[in-house]
C-alpha cells in the first residue's frame, strides 16, 4: 500500500516556516549535528549550462533520528529577469529514511533555500559576531541581501546598517524598503569597504569585492557557491578567524577555495556550535563565516517544513 503524498506550494511554505527564531534554530541544530552526528551528506552534485547562464544545484543529507530526508533541486538562470522570469526557483523531494517512498513534494521554487540561507547566517553571526554588535553592513540588493538582514536583526541587536550594490538605485530601493520594515535607518554605501559590526556579503562576483574590514568585526560571506565565485580578497581571509561551514566544501565553492591556505585545517561552524573548535577569542578579533550552503540546511529546514503541515492539516495530498 502506498503512502500518500503532500503537496505543499510556496505559498503554503511561506505560512508554515517564515523567517524568524524557530527557523534560525533549526538550521543551529543541523550545523551540531553535523558536528556531532554520523550525518551522511555527499557532495554538491551541479550542473551548469552556461549558453544560458544557467546552473542547477542538486543538495541532500541524512540525519540520524530523523526520519526523512530532502533532497532540493536548485536551479539558478540568470538572464531570466530579462524574459520576465525570476533568476532562481526550486523544489524538494522529501523521503521516508526507513523505506526510501517519497513523503512529500515542497514546491517552494526557492524559497526555502532563501530561508535556511538567511538563517544559516544568523547562527554564524549569532557564534562569531560580538554580542553588542549593532551595525551591519549588507554587499548586494537581491534577495539574500534582504533576508540576511532581517534575519542578523532576529539575533543581534542592530541600530543601523548600510548597503552596497553595483546598481546605486537597486541599494537606495533596498535601504528604504528595509528602513520601513525594520524600524532602523538603513542607508546606501558608496563603496563596498565597510565599517560595521557585521558585514554580509551576498553577490555573485567572480573577483574580490572586500578586501579589509574594521578590527572586533564579523564577516558572514555566503555569495560564492562555485569555484568561479569570490568575494573576499584573500589577504582579508588570512587575517581573520575563519570557519567553514563545510571545510570540503569551502575548499573547491567557497571563498577558501581562493585563498593560499586552502590546504590548512579550519573549524567548521558546527563544530563552533558543539563547542568543540573555537569562535571568537576576542573582541578584537575578526571572524569570516564561509558559507556555501549545505545539505544538511535542506534537510533540516524541509523536516520542518513537513512536521508543521502535518500538524496544521495543510496541502494537498495524493496516493501515487
Amino acid at each position: 500500500m502506498r503512502t500518500p503524498v503532500i503537496i505543499l506550494t510556496e505559498t503554503d511554505l511561506r505560512r508554515l516556516v517564515p523567517l524568524d527564531l524557530a527557523a534560525v534554530d533549526c538550521i543551529e541544530d543541523a550545523f551540531r549535528a553535523l558536528a556531532t552526528q554520523a550525518v551522511a551528506m555527499p557532495p554538491v552534485l551541479r550542473l551548469d549550462i552556461p549558453e544560458h547562464r544557467g546552473e542547477v544545484d542538486v543538495k541532500t543529507a541524512y540525519v540520524p533520528g530523523i526520519d526523512h530526508f530532502a533532497i532540493k533541486i536548485s536551479p539558478g538562470f540568470f538572464d531570466n529577469p530579462t524574459l520576465g522570469l525570476p533568476s532562481t526557483n526550486g523544489m524538494m523531494v522529501v523521503l521516508s529514511a526507513r523505506t526510501g517512498l517519497v513523503q512529500a513534494l515542497l514546491l517552494d521554487n526557492g524559497y526555502l533555500t532563501d530561508l535556511r540561507t538567511a538563517a544559516a547566517g544568523a547562527v554564524a553571526a549569532r557564534h562569531l559576531a560580538r554580542q553588542d554588535a549593532e551595525s551591519a553592513a549588507i554587499l548586494g540588493a537581491g534577495m539574500q541581501a534582504r533576508m540576511q538582514l532581517r534575519a542578523l536583526a532576529l539575533v543581534r541587536p542592530l541600530t543601523r546598517a548600510t548597503v552596497w550594490a553595483r546598481d546605486a538605485a537597486k541599494a537606495r530601493a533596498l535601504a528604504d524598503e528595509m528602513t520601513a520594515a525594520l524600524g532602523f535607518p538603513v542607508t546606501p554605501a558608496v563603496t563596498p569597504e565597510a565599517q560595521a559590526d557585521v558585514i554580509v556579503t551576498t553577490t555573485p562576483a567572480e573577483s574580490p569585492i572586500l578586501a579589509s574590514a574594521p578590527p572586533g568585526s564579523h564577516i558572514t560571506a555566503m555569495g560564492s557557491d562555485a569555484g568561479h565565485k569570490n568575494e573576499i580578497a584573500p589577504d582579508l581571509l588570512a587575517a581573520a578567524h575563519y570557519v567553514a561551514d563545510r571545510l570540503s566544501q569551502t575548499r573547491t565553492l567557497g571563498e577558501l577555495h581562493h585563498s593560499p591556505l586552502a590546504g590548512k585545517e579550519f573549524p567548521e561552524l558546527g563544530q563552533v556550535i558543539a563547542g568543540t573548535a573555537p569562535g571568537r577569542t576576542s573582541d578584537r578579533q575578526i571572524t569570516l563565516a564561509d558559507l556555501t550552503g549545505t545539505g544538511i540546511q535542506d534537510t533540516a529546514i524541509a523536516a520542518l517544513a513537513l512536521a508543521r503541515a502535518r500538524a496544521a492539516g495543510a496541502g494537498q495530498t495524493f496516493t501515487p
